[in-house]
């Protein structure tokens, strides 16, 4: 029997690594071309892994809930050929670890190449007929030599290698010097985690005084015991970030480290809006959008009338940085879920008119709730909608979703006193907050915006008859 094995892909845009959520098939199951075999959970999505091979299932490599990185073996299939060694790995090739260590940053930064690797259902842009990047051929290394030899360690006579462009810049603005590393990837490459390595100290060795000092021997026991050495108290349950709320936290870091943002807010009467949509829902009550839906096309409107808003901040060819401007709106609308929040983002949304928007909110946050969003629904996004209301809150200065420039949010609706025409009334009143990238514009620009938005909200039906 030749056995085939098969590695994890590239599920898309580029990610490093998946969790293994559940098995869909035992070793000794007989599977056909593109049968479901695992369901793993990525940075972005759970999807189900189709098995590229028929056959008896040989062996599954990992167990749920074990971290498994692109390029390595997920299962072996045994099919049916005639062969007394297994088949060499699908899809192994030198750029193997390239791809496993392809970053989520690159993705984001609008890099155009993908892996190629084609999954059943999924795909990385750059595919058939992309031109994919390979490492030149190496010399074949010196022989090592025996420990009896007592060589002196050659000096290295040619700069490491680095491939990853961001790694290179991540060396250079935290001042480590690559040819000081030593790459723990295949022929000496110098990964990410090295430099990241080098930056937090990660690597360097323990003195050996350190080892016996009596602070360390006094967190012992605080350890056996399970307790907090810093509080005191004791410790119910620790939980591995990873999956979906790792990739959050990295885009907030990311986001709070790189941007120089600023908050704008304003106190917006709806009450017009929602007697408007209360008399739509009175004549259709089947076809009737929400107020987001609303809000949604009056912040697109804006949006044409404030590009800025519309941007993206990425290096450019001559080392510096540059705004990029976009030829349309990719809408995120931000949905908690109990996978975390999600962002996915309504293609082309400026095209859309109000019910369309209600449709596709509503598609979305219901395909996010069950996980199944694609990696393309959750990173194209170039303007974020967050509609924090439903927790029953006013504001937030919100966090920018990096690498758009800006976001949007949406308090709740409620009665309050409001001076109309010198007079004190009971309205509907919510607050919009923006939050913005002071890099791509100013205060005007994005007051300018706010007060657009606010405005449409005010008075709804002299906006709508415009768009």
């Amino acid at each position: 029997m030749a056995i085939k094995v098969f590695l994890l892909p590239d599920l898309g845009e580029g990610l490093t690594e998946a969790d293994l959520v559940n098995w869909l098939v035992a070793e000794g199951d007989t599977i056909a071309v593109d049968q479901p075999i695992a369901e793993v959970e990525t940075a972005k999505s759970l999807v189900e892994v189709p098995s590229p091979f028929a056959g008896t299932v040989h062996q599954l490599h990992g167990a749920p809930g074990d971290t498994v990185d692109v390029g390595k073996p997920l299962v072996s299939v045994e099919d049916g050929a005639a062969s007394g060694t297994p088949a060499p790995p699908a899809a192994a090739s030198p750029a193997a670890g390239e791809q496993a260590q392809s970053y989520r940053d690159e993705e984001r930064a609008g890099a155009s190449e993908g892996s190629g690797n084609v999954l059943i259902g999924y795909g990385t842009p750059g595919g058939a007929g992309a031109t994919s990047r390979r490492r030149r051929p190496r010399e074949a290394a010196a022989p090592t030599p025996t420990p009896s030899a007592a060589a002196p360690a050659p000096v290295r006579s040619q700069a490491p290698i680095v491939i990853s462009p961001l790694v290179r810049r991540l060396a250079r603005d935290h001042g480590i010097d690559v040819a000081t590393l030593t790459g723990s990837g295949a022929d000496g490459l110098v990964m990410r985690a090295d430099v990241q390595a080098a930056i937090d100290g990660a690597g360097a060795p323990e003195a050996p005084a350190a080892r016996a000092t009596g602070a360390e021997e006094a967190l012992r026991p605080a350890a056996a015991t399970g307790a907090d050495a810093r509080s005191g108290l004791g410790i119910t349950e620790r939980t591995p970030l990873k999956g979906v709320r790792k990739s959050i936290a990295q885009a907030m870091s990311t986001s709070r480290r790189e941007i120089p943002e600023a908050t704008v807010w304003v106190d917006v009467d709806a009450t017009a809006l929602v007697e408007m949509r209360a008399r739509l829902k009175a004549a259709d009550p089947q076809n009737t959008p929400g107020l987001l839906a609303f809000i949604a096309r009056f912040t697109l409107a804006g949006l044409v009338r404030y590009p800025e808003l519309n941007t993206r901040v990425q290096d450019g060819a001559d080392g510096g940085q540059e705004i990029i401007s976009f030829d349309g709106v990719n809408l995120g609308i931000a949905a908690q879920t109990d996978r975390g929040l999600m962002v996915p983002s309504i293609a082309n949304a400026q095209d859309l008119s109000a019910r369309q928007l209600d449709a596709e909110v509503r598609r979305l946050a219901a395909v996010a709730r069950e996980g199944k969003c694609t990696p393309a629904e959750l990173t194209r996004g170039t303007f974020t909608l967050n509609n924090y209301g439903v927790f029953g809150v006013d504001g937030s200065a919100a966090i920018i979703n990096y690498p758009e420039v800006a976001i949007l949010g949406v308090g709740r609706i409620i009665d309050r006193p409001w001076v109309v025409e010198g007079e004190l009334r009971v309205r509907k009143v919510t607050e919009l907050t923006l939050t913005f990238d002071h890099r791509v514009c100013d205060g005007g620009t994005a007051g300018g915006f706010l007060r657009y938005v606010a405005d449409a909200i005010e008075n709804p039906g002299s906006v709508l008859a415009d768009l």
